[in-house]
């Protein structure tokens, strides 16, 4: 998930909604010291990866933001999307979705329908589509959004990189690998120009582009931009964030598929140990890495270990879209 560009945007939204909330106080008994504490704690816990810690602080934030400014201001709007995208970030697609959808209808009717949170609005529902493999009701919502941001902001803009991104993951999601790699290269282009080289979302741009030379063999091109994604997410998020992780796991599944599996199981390992602890040991992103384990024992021959991983995976799988998912 690449939230980190849009966190950045949240937080400048938060302060404003402090300041008004400061204001307002008399109305609502809530103290603004006890308000911007609230926001200090959940922002430290989301910068860590505990996004089930900053939920309730969250919803709490968004209550204020209600009373405070009324259900249909655009802060309120801004506080709704990232209160989704917790939710999101641990799976739980359910109720992430109509929070996204409350705050694209708050900002079609109070920004208009070309603005860039519109387009954040859009891009945010069609990445829950697309997790839940709903392309063909994710492709359009990106393909509006990066049009939006592209007229208001500028073709280089790190919003559009996001964009291009999230709709090359469509079309390597659907087997279209030669119209997802330029737009990953652009992508990781616009991030590398105007955020610096060596900015978390270049690394998440990396692993994107890296995870297309993957799926297509292109063993020897992927590898060297799985390892600068995973070192520029150990050095700027931390060794224990739930985006090394990815990184990590991704690394692993390209030494699987080469049959290094010497090398493919210590970071297969630390990628559950890093998941389990930063997201809870049910969420999507853990079950994936019990498969890929999973997978890695099996082609050993390994299965008394292989068997109680499949059947958490499975577990895990069912919980978060339902016993009747596509196989």
């Amino acid at each position: 998930m690449v939230i980190q560009w849009r966190r950045a945007r949240f937080w400048c939204g938060v302060a404003l909604f402090v300041m008004l909330a400061s204001s307002s106080s008399a109305q609502t008994g809530a103290k603004p010291d006890d308000l911007s504490s609230l926001v200090g704690q959940a922002r430290q816990l989301i910068e860590a990866g505990k996004y089930a810690e900053a939920v309730p602080l969250a919803q709490r934030v968004v209550e204020l933001a209600e009373k405070t400014l009324g259900p249909e201001h655009p802060n309120v709007a801004t506080l709704l999307n990232y209160l989704a995208e917790l939710y999101r970030e641990q799976g739980s697609y359910a109720e992430a979705e109509p929070l996204h959808k409350r705050a694209l209808v708050i900002r079609e009717k109070t920004l208009g329908p070309e603005h860039p949170d519109v387009a954040t609005s859009l891009s945010n529902i069609a990445s829950i589509y697309r997790e839940q493999g709903r392309y063909a009701e994710a492709e359009p919502l990106l393909k509006r959004s990066l049009a939006i941001d592209e007229k208001t902001l500028g073709p280089e803009h790190p919003s559009v990189a996001i964009r291009l991104n999230n709709i090359a993951l469509i079309y390597h999601a659907q087997g279209r690998y030669a119209e997802a790699e330029p737009l990953h290269k652009r992508a990781l282009a616009i991030g590398e120009k105007i955020l610096g080289p060596e900015h978390p979302e270049v690394a998440t741009w990396l692993n994107s582009l890296a995870l297309l030379y993957h799926a297509q063999g292109r063993y020897a091109e992927a590898e060297p931009l799985y390892k600068h994604a995973i070192a520029i997410g150990e050095k700027t998020r931390g060794p224990e964030h739930p985006n090394v992780a990815s990184s990590l796991n991704s690394l692993a599944e390209l030494y699987r598929a080469q049959g290094r599996y010497a090398e493919a199981e210590p970071l297969y390992k630390h990628a559950l140990a890093i998941g389990e602890k930063a997201l809870g040991p049910d969420h999507p992103k853990v079950g994936a890495s019990l498969r890929n384990l999973w997978l890695l024992y099996r082609a050993q021959g390994r299965y008394a270990e292989a068997e109680p991983l499949l059947k958490r995976w499975i577990a895990i799988d069912e919980k978060t879209l339902g016993p009747d998912r596509p196989n």
